[in-house]
């Protein structure tokens, strides 16, 4: 079986470091989950400044199809993805470049090229994989292994409306939870989502005092409104490079405080 090319994987750290990539990428395949993770994405590019790149990678061996018709479902892929994102743009606010690309080539391989200079890569799920135990197709599990740049895979069921939803992070001692706590934080600000933090920290005071009930909440301005509930409403689960393996082995860890569940959407931060 043919394998992506890969090379450069132990550089993917520093690339991650520059300043944001040229683009957030979102792969385009026709289907409502990869519609609904360009309008997710819409926020993403707009807060960063830079344009959204929709991609439609078109496999070059389509059986009983002649090239015009090829070359036309893709064309319809493509405006239809950049209809939705205007849409969700102008609902929002939000100001965004769109860039299109027709690309050959197979889906993983065509997106992990696409990431090396990208600043997100985003591709849609319907939360459920080929089998009931698998909750992830290939090219998410391949991102999640061999993307350049974090990955955010984005379940299907439209975008959630501000204050819906938490956005939910561990704090644990692996060596990038700096880093996924602030994209946390980020995403918590860009989304207006309240951000739920798990601390799981070896040395951490809950830790130390096992026997006592300890709720931690963050003090906030007089005035401001906040939510105490959380239930089972994550929007998004932040999480770092130690869960990467997981999601590449098509292995959503049930031990996990907020991967335990596979219809959520997921940003997997690379430092």
């Amino acid at each position: 079986m043919a394998t992506c090319d890969t090379r450069g994987d132990d550089d993917r750290n520093s690339f991650a470091m520059t300043q944001h990539g040229r683009s957030v990428v979102v792969g385009i395949d026709g289907s409502q989950a990869a519609l609904d993770a360009a309008a997710w994405a819409v926020a993403e590019a707009s807060s960063l400044g830079v344009p959204l790149r929709l991609v439609h990678v078109s496999e070059e061996k389509r059986a009983c199809r002649s090239t015009v018709d090829t070359v036309a479902r893709d064309a319809e892929l493509i405006a239809s993805a950049q209809y939705r994102v205007e849409m969700t743009a102008h609902d929002l606010g939000r100001t965004v470049h769109i860039e299109t690309a027709v690309v050959h080539g197979r889906p993983d391989c065509a997106l992990i090229d696409e990431s090396r200079t990208a600043a997100l890569v985003c591709v849609g799920t319907a939360g459920r994989g080929p089998c009931a135990h698998i909750p992830l197709g290939p090219t998410a599990a391949a991102l999640a292994k061999h993307a350049h740049c974090p990955v955010a895979i984005i379940r299907s069921g439209g975008v959630p409306s501000a204050d819906t939803g938490w956005v939910a992070a561990v704090q644990n001692d692996d060596p990038d939870n700096d880093a996924v706590v602030h994209r946390a934080m980020e995403e918590g600000r860009l989304r207006r989502a309240p951000v739920l933090l798990i601390d799981m920290r070896l040395d951490s005071w809950i830790r130390r005092y096992p026997d006592v009930h300890v709720r931690t909440v963050a003090a906030r301005r007089a005035g401001t409104r906040r939510d105490d509930s959380h239930g089972d409403s994550i929007q998004l689960a932040v999480v770092g490079s130690a869960d990467a393996e997981h999601l590449a082995r098509l292995v959503w860890p049930n031990y996990h405080p907020v991967l335990g569940d596979a219809a959520r959407s997921v940003l997997l931060v690379r430092r």
